[in-house]
């Protein structure tokens, strides 16, 4: 489960805090660190995430930029931990809520060990926007989506990609269909340093249960409707209420930037509203593992997505 850790709060030090991580069970060849996953939108960065924790940890649709913020995933064995961080695809902002994505994906290229550089296997041409916010860390070029094409077709996009720069090793992978995770996994191990881990093994994530809560609701947004709603939207949690009998109680908000978006959301007669959070519901109680009464209703903040007051008060400055 997730740790009820603030997401901005650095990683647990197990030499500084010796009652985290017992020193003595880590064997001498183990090794831990950072690993970014980084590219434009779509690519499937989050669907990797997902695949090599064995958990759906960062929400997934098929719209393009639907990572906002920099998702924290611990990957725990004997002789490893690698903390992924899945990161916002990689675009131009537009406006001040698209500075904050990028300043996350940034930050996470600075602090990893070594960067996944996803790049679409269908697509014809190398992205060169995305290869010069990257420098010159290490990286590995990961083709996905390997599972709708032949082999051989990628090949061109591959020497493209190698004649730009240089990659510690090209892995070809559909994280959809989970082929060749092995390979990356043993690419990515190789690669980090020898140290002790980060985290207690049992931990997934320093985000907090609040935060993958909203994240649910707000993947739900992104799958029932189209253009602008969703790009529009942010949802907070206001009461997260843990019961001892009965249901936990959760009350969120919808906040929406107009009042015709607000009507949208809301549907005639609340039905379209009703069915979101009848989506979420279910996934926040598989999520948790018990049952939940969830309680949604839309604000109204105009502009918020370029408002340096609601984009700090909403965690992403």
């Amino acid at each position: 489960m997730t740790s009820k850790n603030s997401g901005d709060t650095p990683p647990p030090n197990p030499e500084s805090d010796p009652r985290l991580i017992n020193l003595e069970d880590v064997p001498p060849d183990h090794r831990s660190g950072y690993v970014a996953l980084v590219g434009k939108p779509n690519v499937g960065k989050s669907t990797l995430l997902n695949a090599l924790l064995g958990r759906k940890l960062a929400i997934v649709t098929p719209k393009p930029q639907t990572t906002r913020h920099r998702i924290l995933g611990i990957l725990s064995e004997e002789k490893y931990q690698i903390v992924f961080l899945d990161t916002p695809g990689i675009i131009k902002p537009r406006y001040k809520l698209q500075e904050a994505m990028m300043h996350n994906v940034s930050g996470a290229i600075q602090d990893a060990d070594l960067l996944l550089f996803m790049a679409d296997a269908t697509q014809d041409r190398p992205d060169t926007f995305s290869l010069e916010h990257i420098g010159d860390r290490p990286a590995i070029l990961v083709i996905n989506k390997m599972d709708l094409i032949h082999k051989e077709e990628v090949l061109p996009l591959v020497e493209a990609y190698t004649k730009l720069r240089a990659f510690e090793e090209v892995i070809p992978i559909s994280a959809l269909k989970g082929k060749n995770l092995d390979v990356l996994l043993d690419a990515i191990v190789k690669r980090l340093p020898f140290g002790p881990p980060f985290y207690p093994r049992d931990m997934l994530s320093e985000h907090p249960e609040r935060f993958f809560i909203s994240e649910i609701i707000r993947e739900k947004i992104f799958r029932q409707f189209r253009q602008e709603i969703p790009y529009s939207t942010q949802v907070n949690i206001v009461v997260y209420e843990e019961r001892e009998e009965g249901k936990d109680f959760i009350d969120a908000e919808i906040v929406v930037e107009r009042d015709t978006q607000k009507g949208i959301l809301i549907g005639k007669g609340g039905k379209a509203l009703k069915r979101v959070g009848s989506a979420a519901r279910a996934d926040i109680e598989a999520f948790l593992g018990k049952e939940v009464y969830l309680q949604l209703h839309v604000k109204v903040r105009s502009d918020w997505r370029n408002t340096d007051t609601f984009l700090r008060s909403y965690g992403y400055r």
